[in-house]
């Protein structure tokens, strides 16, 4: 007997809809004609659930008494003597209850799989053991009930069954999960939005390993050897040669199979700076990693593949994509290079990734001095050809004692046409020097063995003489065209790489960077200086300011004069570029001048952004003091007004008041005393705020201690409390909090209906305590929930006497203060609710709430 096959659905939640999903497909088998059964499904009193179990045949449930109760779970044996094709078991994950056959469903399930029946299952991707930690760093709940990852994986077809998180919350808001009196918890905790959509991306992200393994599966059965480009935080490790390019186009290709990954290339330089790379592959480089999204790091290291180690996991990176050696054979000789010690020390945590490219085995390309046009090899190839490539034709000539006067001889102009061949070689191969070494060996090798008489300098025959100068003409006529044909090309190339980096220079012009580090930066990176500085002075005789300034690591400060610095580059009368690390050639001054030119528009840029938001603090300022004069004529006056008219109704003499009379001015007195006490009180925290001089006084308390006495100034009956007594302890400013509640509080009051309490709530999630206070009021749209929050701001039609419009931005401005954070959001049914997120106080365990303990689909 065969073993049957699982499938299941996979969630990320639940109220996400796999029960459902699982109960059509067996509503679909059994059209087909397919023997089915429901051997346990829990519809937790969803309507439409329970519907969809109509029309299927359902196995009784076995009865278990367990703690003075009775529970139902699925009767396994039941299930085996019916023996359908297909059972339908919800809930893999569930534990059943102690006295069951197994201790896990997913057991039960084994056995069915075993006795080869197929079975249809759920799970949420909360319930895998494997993502335990990360599901409880995420929503604050651990859960009790898991499965083993590889009893998921196991499974012959696993289904994702996905939603938004937004139209799950709607869900759950229209009653559709849980019961109505459990929907604002649960949105309120659990179901937040960010939780859902992390929980989401799990499930995808799981999902889409296990659809990887199938494809994996294929492939091999099928002897498919061809590469299938199939992503994550990728550290893309650059030489500055150029196959760096097809090392980020490799890159990105992998980071494009899956969504949030991150490509980083990093230049790893040794403390003498870019002296073995490129600058102007290096620009080209970083622009197209930025083109693509990618970052571009430049690090300091002498140990390269230490230092490219050390920079992936301090960016908690996942794979490395180095390119296949440029050595020859022989340089292995000097070790085994970075891409196989990176391979050997990356350990578990780290892929890495060996490219090939069109430059592998073709030399490292080591820098040359500045003085040489063609290159390392073909000069050490000109310097061979050159010296000892006569000295080889001369033995060869002379093998056997053939000289120009035995017969066998090849003759004399044949001779210097050869020594010729190997000057025009050498001249070639390394330019001048070479082919004038050439030269002048040949012209001695021929003068001695070849010329009458032989063996001697002396040259009898005028013709030789004649032979042998025009050989060394010709050697060095073309020495010197293939030296400056070089050196024309050597020109070329410099002027094309300035003209790159000025290129770039300009598009960051266009581009609006602004950010005079990073353009210092770039001159230390471009030139391999140790510290780049850019100085200025307010006048001749003024001492010099440093502006900005990059080093290297470990590197000595900037220089603080011009005259200190190795190099300095004047910009204006009073403001000068200084660099330390080498002398420049004058060659390189000419880009320098451009870079400093730039870093003193950068500076002027970003003091002139600092100046706009000077002004604009000014603005807003002036908008404040106009508000508060019109807050001043109006709402201050309004109180002011009532006391001064009830006052003067008491303190008149014909009019004779009863003691009712008397108590109704009395009460408006102290009614509008209270209102000129808030209105006063407002306006002094908002300017406290705006002048940053609050100094909140953090200690730890409990929020039942603050919250109740926060609602003294509200009537009583209008709110509902509900405040946990095991809740952690918050680190706050009892004052600062109380003063912050309170506003919030009255706010919500205001504008809530009479039979509608607002509902203050408080829960623990992770580290942070929430205290919620939800209303029953219009609400506000989502474009109007920030302005709320702003000074001398009331949304709608709200009457002049409803205050200033500083409550809200004074509870903000206090909640920040704290370390906290307020934010509106809707209420479930209508109306506004805020959140103020507290930080719990160290070392205190906060209790987890249990929301999803059973409430699995």
């Amino acid at each position: 007997m065969g073993r049957g096959k699982l499938r299941i659905y996979l969630g990320a939640a639940p109220g996400v809809g796999k029960t459902y999903a699982m109960l059509s497909e067996g509503h679909r088998r059994v059209e087909r004609g397919t023997d089915l059964v429901v051997g346990f499904v829990e519809h937790h009193g969803r309507r439409r659930t329970e519907v969809m179990m109509h029309g299927l045949e359902a196995v009784p449930r076995r009865e278990l008494e367990y703690r003075g109760a009775v529970f139902t779970e699925m009767d396994v044996d039941a299930v085996l003597a019916r023996r359908p094709a297909v059972a339908l078991v919800d809930e893999l994950a569930h534990t059943n209850v102690p006295g069951s056959r197994n201790t896990k469903r997913w057991q039960d399930i084994e056995e069915l799989l075993r006795a080869g029946i197929d079975v249809v299952s759920t799970v949420n991707i909360q319930h895998l053991e494997s993502l335990g930690d990360v599901v409880e760093s995420i929503t604050g709940v651990r859960q009790r009930e898991t499965v083993p990852d590889e009893v998921v994986r196991r499974a012959d077809q696993i289904e994702l069954v996905d939603m938004s998180p937004q139209a799950l919350r709607r869900r759950m808001a229209h009653g559709n999960i849980y019961a109505p009196d459990k929907v604002d918890a649960a949105l309120s905790n659990y179901f937040r939005p960010g939780n859902l959509t992390a929980l989401r991306e799990l499930a995808l992200l799981w999902t889409a390993d296990r659809v990887d393994e199938y494809l994996q599966q294929y492939r091999s059965e099928h002897s498919i050897r061809s590469t299938w480009q199939a992503r994550e935080r990728i550290v893309v490790g650059l030489t500055g040669g150029p196959e760096g390019r097809t090392l980020i186009r490799r890159a990105a290709r992998m980071a494009a199979k899956g969504s949030g990954s991150e490509i980083l290339a990093v230049y790893i330089a040794r403390s003498d700076g870019l002296t073995s790379a490129s600058p102007k592959e290096l620009a080209v480089q970083r622009t197209l990693v930025e083109d693509l999204g990618g970052t571009f790091h430049h690090v300091i290291g002498e140990d390269i593949p230490g230092a490219l180690l050390e920079f992936a996991r301090g960016v908690n990176a996942t794979q490395i994509v180095l390119g296949s050696s440029r050595r020859k054979a022989w340089q292995y000789i000097f070790g085994p290079g970075v891409g196989a010690t990176v391979a050997r020390d990356s350990g578990p945590d780290l892929d890495v990734h060996i490219v090939t490219h069109d430059e592998v085995a073709k030399g490292r390309g080591l820098p040359v001095a500045r003085g040489a046009r063609l290159g390392r090899s073909r000069l050490i190839a000109g310097w061979v050809v050159g010296v000892a490539g006569p000295v080889l034709l001369t033995l060869l000539l002379t093998a056997g004692g053939a000289t120009l006067a035995s017969e066998a001889g090849p003759g004399f102009a044949n001779e210097v046409l050869l020594f010729l061949f190997l000057n025009v070689l050498a001249a070639l191969l390394g330019g001048m020097l070479p082919a004038l070494a050439s030269a002048a060996v040949g012209s001695l090798l021929l003068n001695y063995y070849f010329t009458p008489p032989t063996h001697t300098l002396t040259i009898a025959d005028p013709e030789n003489i004649v032979a042998i100068a025009i050989f060394v003409a010709v050697a060095v006529s073309v020495a010197s065209v293939v030296d400056l044909a070089a050196r024309r090309t050597h020109q070329a190339a410099r002027l094309r790489a300035e003209s790159e980096v000025l290129s770039f220079l300009a598009g960051s012009v266009l581009r609006g960077e602004t950010s005079l580090e990073a353009l210092l930066e770039r001159v230390r990176e471009t030139f391999g200086m140790d510290t780049v500085a850019l100085l200025e002075r307010e006048s001749d005789v003024a001492p010099w300011t440093c502006a900005g300034s990059v080093g290297s690591a470990g590197g000595a400060g900037p220089p603080e004069r011009p005259e200190d610095a190795d190099v300095d580059m004047p910009v204006g009368d009073h403001m000068a570029l200084a660099l330390s690390g080498r002398v420049l050639p004058a060659e390189d001054r000419r880009v320098l001048a451009a870079f400093a030119a730039q870093a003193a528009v950068v500076l002027d840029r970003q003091r002139l952004a600092v100046e706009a938001e000077r002004a604009t603090e000014l603005a807003e300022g002036n908008r404040i003091r106009t508000a508060l004069l019109a807050a001043v004529s109006h709402d201050l006056r309004t109180p002011l007004a009532a006391i001064k008219a009830a006052v003067t109704s008491l303190r008149s003499d014909d009019v004779a008041w009863s003691e009712e009379d008397e108590a109704e001015l009395l009460e408006g007195i102290e009614d509008g005393a209270d209102r000129l006490d808030h209105l006063v009180g407002n306006l002094l925290d908002m300017s406290r705020l705006q002048t940053g001089t609050v100094t909140p006084l953090i200690r730890e308390i409990d929020l039942d201690e603050v919250v109740p006495m926060a609602l003294g100034g509200v009537p009583e009956g209008s709110v509902t409390l509900d405040i946990p007594e095991e809740l952690p302890m918050v680190a706050v400013d009892p004052g600062l909090l109380e003063r912050s509640v309170a506003n919030i509080v009255e706010n919500a009051v205001k504008y809530s209906p009479p039979d509608s309490p607002v509902l203050v709530s408080a829960s623990a999630l992770g580290e942070r305590v929430e205290l919620r206070v939800a209303d029953r009021g219009p609400g506000v749209p989502d474009t109007a929930k920030d302005r709320i929050f702003e000074p001398f701001q009331r949304y709608g039609d709200a009457p002049r006497s409803a205050g200033v419009g500083l409550g809200l931005a004074v509870a903000r401005g206090f909640a920040e203060a704290m370390g906290g954070r307020l934010a509106a959001e809707d209420t479930p049914g209508g109306g506004m609710t805020m959140a103020l997120t507290l930080r719990a106080a160290p070392g205190r365990s906060p209790v987890r709430p249990d929301l999803p303990a059973r409430a699995v689909s």
